[in-house]
């Protein structure tokens, strides 16, 4: 009776199974049978509910469900459609609410299916966790907002999703991500923006970083976070990123700053779905919708002043998309007015009354302007190469563009000069509308001889104003601006040379006008009378010359004579006791010797004081004129202008620098300029005065100057070969120093110095390697010198020699740049024979291997703490190194040079480790194992890499490794033999060891002794004869005494 009722009570269930189980295999074909399949599973249960009690029947119903839905969780599948149409339609019938179905049953199920799921989510089985996740992700994100779950379930279910995120498989924390994006914006859920916002710059995968990005709510809290990843290394995250800020950010609620960083960002993207994201963003977002179209409107909330080169890359971007234009009824004429309030034209005589422009207008108008003077001339270059009907169409586009550029600007050259004028003399809120209006002469015609003398005046009343000045509390005047450019700012110094050449367009006409300038603001100089600032303004309208001058074959002849120029303004302009006279003289002088055929003395000689005893401005200005005359001219020209020989410690190939004390006044500057600029890398303190510029200093200076020479070294062959891995070596240095870290602009020039340096020639690989050794011996503490410090101290500067090493390594194992030499490309089966040519071993990190050995075995066995962590940290280096079948002569060097060294680290567990896999490699490269390598053979190859090493010395010395294993029987029997195979003297010279010997054997005196010592005494025991001893006596005298004679000679 019993298993009739139990086979009776199975029937029902595995009808029941049955029936689910058909529906779901049906669902897996099409998602169009969801809703008809939806139906047939919902009559099922409403079914089954009718005919039993209602929480039997909803029990019953889901734990067949669940047990036939089990299958998907359990199998280790891909995510093919089948399986994703089961899960959807799994999500959709949990969500599913029906009006003939009561709630309650629908209620009921979901939390027992979600209760279900929650137990796969926290499953050792990764599929279990994954669909879990996944389906409760599509329950949350589908279910109705009217549908009452209980709390303690949700409070299961986020607490559980919320563990989920840190799941080490990226696909279960992204549904994760997903079930909590719908409680983000709950405050009470909190605690869920916080652990997004704690993991979103950790996420190491780019789909889990979208999902998270997509999830973020718009808050001041998340802001900064969305914007971070418009920096992203992957494409669609940076896309992500620029659609939430478009649909969930508005205008508004951003900073000006972060404003201007998403347009820079997203316009200069490579990726065109990333720009064309940014340009969706600016288009309907900003401009259309927050701005109501309005441009000015629009630049209004990117500061133009501050942010101008942003504002113009946006606004050209919205220009080339046409979808700014400016209406027929607005022009710059607007701003200039008659008398009566009218619109000025070219009848009018009457004076006009101008109104000002903001900063937003006149840059807006600059920038249509421009874009409309580039069409023109681009469809009139069309059509003179065009012909027919083609060349008509673009001559009718340029005609257009040129009437609607006409316009637009002023209708005379006097009402510019009026405009300009007005603006310039309203002060300084009115400095950028003026410039921006400066910059709008160029595109006007000053062909007719009245418009261009108008033109001409108004250039000259540019270049006559002085630095504006204001008092301190001292009543001192203090200049406003840099100092430097003419009118304080370069910017305002490039708009009056641009209108300048517009005006002067005639060949030398330009460099006559500022020389007849500049020899009327001189004379005062000249005089002695004349105050700093006129000096500076001299100075700058000098600089400004010499800027743009091509040569000074074309300044000759003119007001002023190029000698004249460095005698008499330059050179003592330079020796001026003002310090701001002489940073702009110290330009001034730079600029005058790139133009010159070869530097003169006087002026590298001005040059080289500056930047040996001046303040840190001045030397900083100095470095830059050195290093840019160093590169146009060659160091060596540079040196030669000195007329007399000059010291260098590059030319040493030992590398041994001593540093110069710039500080020093009474010290010998009599050093290339090489050693000049070198030293201002190492000193640490340049004298007293510190006012210096924030993102510049003199060590970034040089250093920068270095990089550039290192770049193109190949053009100065004269330069010593040791320059370059010593001050490579130097700059990486300086890169991993702790003081480097404020020096942001510093950091950026080298690190894009390094990503390129490696990988553009073979020769720059040898200087890496060179490199390596002598840098990461200076970096670690407590070895040859280096001083020691705290614990604390000596653990970073461990770690920075580290990251050093590392990086170096990197730097090798770049691949170096194809370089396309050929006009055709090559097939890859036709490969010149130089393709197929081995690079020199200096160049590969098989000379870097055994420098590392040699390095690593120049310490002696019994290694300080220091020691030891120095060779531990080259040996993980040396591990990581790609060692291919290269020479066999210098695969067998490495062999060698390892087993010397595991045999000196076979007492160090963890050094001997790292050791042997890379001699089990070489071995294995061994074409012919059991040929040794001999020294002559070995000699050339440590000619190349330019290091020492005696193979044999050190097998001699490294054989014994400690006294205790020595016995009377080995002993007596090598003597032995070594007495009867000496019958001659010339057996003698040949089993004696080299020369060099005594000095290495020396390291083991004590050790030798008491071998010695211990034989004797057994030697006594045994009452061997004394015969035997006296002849070992007498033969290792007469190596000693051959020895004492070698060394003697």
């Amino acid at each position: 009776m019993g298993e009739e009722s139990e086979t009776a009570m199975a029937s029902p269930d595995r009808n029941l199974t049955q029936k689910i189980a058909k529906i779901l295999n049906e669902t897996r074909t099409s998602y169009a049978t969801h809703n008809r399949k939806l139906k047939e599973l919902a009559t099922i249960r409403s079914k089954l509910s009718s005919s039993e009690s209602e929480s039997s029947s909803v029990h019953q119903f889901s734990s067949v469900f669940f047990k036939t839905l089990t299958p998907l969780f359990m199998a280790a599948q891909r995510r093919t459609a089948a399986a994703e149409r089961v899960v959807r339609f799994a999500a959709e019938f949990a969500c599913l609410r029906r009006i003939s179905d009561g709630d309650s049953d629908c209620d009921e199920f979901l939390e027992e299916f979600l209760k279900f799921l929650v137990v796969g989510s926290v499953a050792a089985n990764r599929n279990a966790r994954f669909r879990a996740c996944q389906i409760i992700s599509e329950i949350i994100l589908r279910l109705p907002d009217e549908v009452e779950v209980a709390d303690e379930l949700w409070d299961d279910v986020i607490d559980c999703m919320m563990l989920r995120v840190r799941d080490k498989v990226p696909v279960i924390r992204t549904f994760a991500v997903r079930s909590l994006s719908r409680f983000v914006n709950d405050p009470e859920n909190s605690d869920i923006l916080d652990l997004l916002l704690e993991v979103l710059p950790l996420e190491q995968n780019p789909e889990v970083r979208k999902t998270i990005v997509l999830s973020l709510p718009p808050s001041n809290a998340t802001t900064q976070a969305i914007i971070d990843c418009t920096l992203d290394v992957n494409e669609s995250v940076r896309k992500a990123a620029y659609s939430v800020l478009a649909n969930k950010v508005p205008l508004q609620s951003l900073s000006i700053k972060l404003r201007t960083t998403i347009l820079q960002r997203g316009l200069a993207d490579r990726a065109v779905n990333v720009s064309t994201e940014c340009l969706k963003l600016m288009k309907e977002q900003w401009l259309s919708n927050s701005c109501g179209g309005d441009p000015i409107e629009f630049l209004k909330y990117l500061d133009v002043e501050t942010y101008e080169t942003v504002a113009e890359s946006a606004l050209e971007v919205l220009l080339s998309e046409g979808l700014i234009m400016p209406s027929d009824d607005k022009s710059i004429q607007q701003y200039i007015l008659s008398a009566d309030g009218e619109a000025r034209d070219e009848s009018t005589c009457s004076a006009p009354s101008i109104q000002l422009m903001e900063p937003e207008v006149a840059l807006y108008w600059r920038i249509i302007c421009r874009k409309l003077h580039k069409s023109a001339q681009a469809k009139g270059s069309d059509a003179a190469t065009a012909m027919g009907a083609e060349a008509a169409v673009y001559a009718a586009e340029a005609s257009d563009a040129n009437d609607l550029l006409e316009r637009i600007l002023p209708a005379t050259v006097s009402d510019y000069v009026d405009l300009v004028k007005a603006h310039i003399e309203a002060g300084p809120n009115h400095h950028f509308a003026s410039r921006q209006l400066l910059l709008l002469g160029t595109m006007l015609d000053f062909s007719d001889a009245m418009l261009h003398k108008t033109a001409s005046s108004f250039v000259q009343e540019l270049l006559h104003r002085p630095f504006e000045q204001e008092l301190d509390e001292d009543g001192n005047s203090i200049v406003i601006g840099d100092g430097i450019n003419l009118g304080g700012d370069k910017d305002w110094a490039e708009a009056v040379s641009k209108l300048a050449k517009k005006v002067h367009a005639a060949p030398g006409e330009y460099e006559e006008v500022i020389l007849v300038v500049v020899e009327e603001v001189a004379r005062p100089c000249r005089e002695r009378t004349a105050d700093f600032l006129q000096w500076m303004h001299m100075l700058s309208l000098t600089s400004l010359l010499l800027e743009n001058g091509k040569s000074l074959h074309s300044l000759q002849g003119k007001a002023i004579e190029p000698e004249e120029i460095l005698h008499a303004l330059l050179l003592p302009g330079a020796k001026h006791t003002h310090l701001d006279v002489q940073r702009i003289a110290i330009k001034g002088l730079g600029l005058f010797g790139l133009l010159e055929k070869k530097p003169s003395e006087g002026l590298v000689r001005q040059l080289r004081t500056a930047f040996c005893r001046s303040p840190p401005p001045i030397s900083i200005m100095a470095c830059k004129a050195l290093v840019d005359l160093g590169m146009w001219h060659s160091p060596t020209e540079v040196d030669k202008a000195m007329g007399q020989d000059l010291l260098s410690q590059f030319e040493d190939e030992s590398i041994d620098f001593a540093p110069i004390d710039l500080s020093n006044a009474e010290e010998d500057m009599n050093f290339k300029m090489l050693d000049l600029l070198y030293a201002g890398l190492e000193s640490d303190d340049w004298r007293a005065f510190t006012e210096s510029s924030e993102n510049e200093s003199v060590k970034a200076t040089v250093g920068e100057g270095f990089a550039k020479l290192l770049l193109l070294g190949e053009k100065y062959p004269n330069l010593p070969a040791s320059f370059y891995p010593f001050v490579l070596g130097k700059l990486i240095a300086l890169y991993f120093s702790e003081e480097s870290k404020e020096q942001l602009r510093f950091k950026q020039c080298l690190s894009v110095f390094f990503e390129h340096y490696a990988s553009l020639s073979e020769k720059h690989k040898g200087y890496v390697s060179k490199a390596f050794v002598p840098l990461i011996r200076s970096m670690w503490p407590g070895i040859y010198g280096n001083t020691k410090s705290s614990s604390y101290v000596v653990s970073n500067q461990r770690k920075r020699a580290v990251q050093a090493s590392r990086f170096i390594l990197q730097m090798m194992q770049t691949p170096l740049y194809k370089k396309e030499t050929r006009g055709e490309p090559e097939s890859q089966f036709n490969k010149s024979p130089e393709d197929s040519i081995q690079p020199p071993l200096n160049c590969t990190e098989e000379g870097l291997a055994i420098r590392i050995a040699i390095e690593m075995l120049s310490f002696k066995e019994k290694k300080t703490a220091a020691e030891k962590a120095y060779v531990a940290a080259l040996c993980k280096i040396l591990v990581l190194l790609h060692l291919k079948p290269s020479d066999q002569n210098v695969i067998k060097l490495l062999k060698k040079l390892l087993s010397l060294l595991a045999d000196s680290v076979c007492s160090e567990k963890e050094l001997l480790k790292e050791v042997k896999p890379v001699l089990e490699h070489l071995k294995s490269l061994d074409a012919c194992p059991s040929e040794e390598l001999t020294q002559d053979q070995a000699n050339p190859i440590f000619e190349t890499l330019g290091v020492s090493y005696n193979l044999e010395i050190t097998e001699t010395t490294t054989v014994p490794q400690t006294p205790a294993p020595c016995s009377t029987r080995p002993a007596r029997s090598r003597r032995r033999a070594r007495i009867e195979d000496t019958s001659s003297d010339e057996e003698e010279e040949v089993a004696s060891p080299p020369p060099s010997a005594p000095n290495t054997l020396m390291t083991r005196s004590h050790r030798a002794s008491k071998a010695v010592a211990l034989a004797k005494i057994m030697a006594s025991k045994v009452k061997m004869s004394n015969v035997d001893e006296d002849d070992e006596e007498e033969g290792a005298s007469d190596v000693t005494a051959d020895d004492s004679d070698e060394s003697d000679e």
